[in-house]
């Protein structure tokens, strides 16, 4: 991918990340001042496309704005450059998505 676009993609990530970021610490926030527990939370947001939506979102930025960062990183780091350096970045930005999805479908999905 050329710099220019990796660039325009990971501060437009930073932006959206942003917002989502300071929401959910206002959930987290939220959930421990009313004293929560895991099995109410997961009751609140079962089956629910708003919290599925949002976090399907979170994740997809984190795993674009991370693995284009360590893409910088491991560059810098390891002089890893070219093909090498896409594709960790490309396998973390993978990885990053199937976890993180995987976390939202246990949080969010059919009860």
């Amino acid at each position: 991918m050329s710099a220019g676009l990796l660039f325009l993609l990971q501060r437009g990530t930073a932006i959206l990340l942003a917002p989502l970021v300071l929401v959910h610490l206002g959930v987290v926030l939220y959930a421990v001042r009313d004293g929560l527990d895991a099995a109410e939370i997961l009751a609140r947001t079962r089956g629910n496309l708003f919290w599925a939506g949002f976090y399907g979102l979170f994740v997809l930025a984190v795993s674009v704005h991370a693995s284009i960062g360590l893409r910088a990183v491991l560059a810098e780091w390891t002089g890893l450059r070219g093909r090498a350096a896409d594709t960790a970045a490309l396998a973390v930005a993978f990885l990053l998505l199937l976890l993180g999805m995987r976390a939202v479908w246990a949080v969010v999905g059919a009860p």
